[in-house]
């Protein structure tokens, strides 16, 4: 091993497996692989051998799943943050988890810096290096895409430099989709995804069935939370992995979370990604109608306008802002009453509320009744609108005396 070296964040894909031989080569540095598994199946299957083949002088698998679930996932669940309406973070908030795990190992081996494979054009090398400056900014950060001794430019050219250079990868030019996995969604983009008027291919779908061969009967399930936190499904109790792997399933099965969008990229342009995310969207629509039912309407009303900066701090990498530590105590303490159960029925696509129930329910049957009750006398309305509509019947009498006047 060489005086210094480097830790890498290694998938075990195209870019992350021929950076290693690159880094050694241009650097002359020792490259330490960690790999965290944060779910993605049996993407993980001969990873450790492929790394130390491909040049690695030592390799870390670090599973961080149920970290990943309870420190990084449900926060974002409970704030009800949503990128541009329909991105559900799921790349966004797993690469400040790596990072601080590469952070944590580069300290422990004494390593100079860490490596990562996100392009320049992207908004993970944004995350990965916001959070190395925010735990360590006396760590190097090697990234070869933004490299001026970088030559490779497309998928086909780190294809051909593999090849070359006997390192092994399992990606091909007939299956050349950029993708991202972990357990709470898998990400595709790239080939013919790069042109919106291009329908995704059924082939892109790998986690979700299509609605077409969704199941034509729907299937009622049930999520009970204890403080904003899915704790079983349909009353079976398990960990956080448990939970999320039982959603995965029954969502995936439905056709539950496929999405198509154009979104804006931090550095600028705009992109096209598809992604599936079957237990995430069942998740976010549950926690979302259990709310409904606990907090009232002003907590609401602060929750979906705090939600909007959450979801913009994610995805521009500030996980380890003071500006989302204190949105995350706000929502925290948001979190105390949502205590419940929430049935919904799955059916080709869709998620159908098919009842909640609740500890803390803020719904009262007869002041929602159209019945008389002692809590409401319906003639009180009558002075509460005359107060709340003074402004606008002021308003009204004015530009009725302009009209007149002319």
């Amino acid at each position: 091993m060489s005086n210094k070296s480097v830790v890498l964040a290694y998938s075990g894909g195209l870019d992350t497996s021929i950076m290693i031989h690159w880094i050694k080569e241009n650097y002359g540095y020792d490259v330490i692989a960690m790999c965290a598994d944060l779910g993605q199946a049996d993407e993980l299957d001969g990873l450790e051998e492929r790394a130390l083949a491909s040049g690695a002088s030592k390799v870390f698998i670090e599973d961080l799943t149920e970290e990943f679930i309870t420190d990084y996932i449900y926060p974002t669940v409970q704030a009800g943050a949503i990128y541009e309406k329909k991105y559900l973070l799921g790349t966004s908030f797993a690469r400040p988890l790596i990072a601080k795990r590469l952070v944590e190992i580069a300290q422990q081996e004494g390593a100079i810096g860490i490596a990562h494979g996100a392009t320049g054009k992207g908004n993970d090398q944004v995350r990965f290096e916001l959070t190395v400056m925010a735990l360590d900014p006396s760590l190097e950060i090697i990234a070869p895409w933004k490299d001026d001794k970088w030559t490779l430019h497309s998928r086909e050219e780190c294809i051909d430099y593999a090849d070359q250079h006997g390192i092994p990868v399992k990606q091909s030019k007939k299956r050349i989709y950029s993708e991202d996995r972990n357990i709470w969604h898998i990400s595709h983009e790239g080939a013919e995804l790069e042109d919106p008027k291009n329908e995704a291919n059924d082939e892109v779908f790998t986690l979700s069935s299509t609605i077409e061969n969704a199941p034509d009967e729907p299937e009622y399930m049930s999520i009970h939370f204890e403080k904003g936190v899915p704790v079983n499904v349909n009353s079976v109790n398990g960990s956080a992995t448990d939970v999320l792997t039982e959603l995965n399933r029954l969502g995936a099965k439905h056709g539950i979370g496929q999405m198509d969008l154009v979104e804006n990229r931090l550095v600028g342009m705009k992109s096209r990604g598809v992604y599936e995310t079957p237990g995430g969207t069942i998740l976010y629509e549950a926690h979302s109608i259990l709310e409904s039912l606990v907090l009232d309407r002003d907590i609401l009303k602060l929750k979906q306008q705090n939600a909007l900066t959450y979801a913009e701090l994610v995805y521009d990498g500030k996980w380890f802002s003071q500006s989302r530590t204190a949105l995350d105590a706000f929502v925290t303490s948001t979190q105390e009453c949502v205590t419940g159960t929430v049935r919904l029925k799955l059916y080709k696509g869709n998620i159908v509320v098919a009842g909640i129930e609740a500890d803390q329910s803020l719904y009262h049957h007869d002041l929602a009744s159209f019945s008389d009750t002692e809590l409401y006398d319906q003639k009180d309305a009558k002075g509460f609108i005359k107060v709340f509509g003074l402004p606008l019947k002021v308003q009204g009498m004015v530009s009725r005396e302009e009209i007149q006047n002319d």
